[in-house]
């Protein structure tokens, strides 16, 4: 059997307070209860699942060059990272394994400055709006741009 090939799921700034901050926007749907179903999809569909948040620029930015060293997908909720953040868009650049956005709301329908994300200038895809369902998406796009989802 081959192995599961590595998929990051990185998390930026505040997402560790899903749940609980400003849930008329992002829900009632923990960190924690997204990082189950999501490890547990990637499971099934061939895929490692390394499951990260950060509130901090320089520690996101090391994740996604050690997932550039590992040669792995990336699925990325950059957060407050995703306006104006040049180093964590420099950093995506290194990345050629599929690399899909993802945002809990959608930004286009949000007032300034939560409307333009420069991720999306990188990103093979971006999925916006669709709650937490957004995350099990980016994973089944992930595995059939890499042919592990067996469909």
């Amino acid at each position: 059997m081959a192995q599961p090939h590595p998929l990051f799921v990185l998390n930026g700034s505040n997402l560790n307070m899903l749940g609980r901050r400003e849930p008329h926007l992002y829900g009632t749907t923990s960190l924690g209860d997204i990082q189950g179903r999501t490890e547990k999809l990637a499971a099934e569909l061939g895929l490692a699942c390394d499951f990260r948040q950060t509130n901090h620029e320089g520690v996101l930015v090391d994740w996604i060059q050690e997932a550039y060293e590992k040669e792995a997908a990336v699925i990325i909720n950059p957060a407050g990272f995703s306006f104006g953040c040049v180093p964590v868009l420099d950093a995506l650049k290194l990345i050629s394994k599929p690399l899909v956005e993802v945002h809990i709301t959608n930004i286009h329908q949000r007032p300034a400055p939560y409307t333009h994300s420069t991720v999306s200038l990188v990103a093979k895809g971006v999925i916006c709006g669709l709650g937490p369902a957004g995350y099990l998406l980016a994973v089944r796009a992930v595995a059939d741009a890499l042919g592990t989802a067996g469909i």
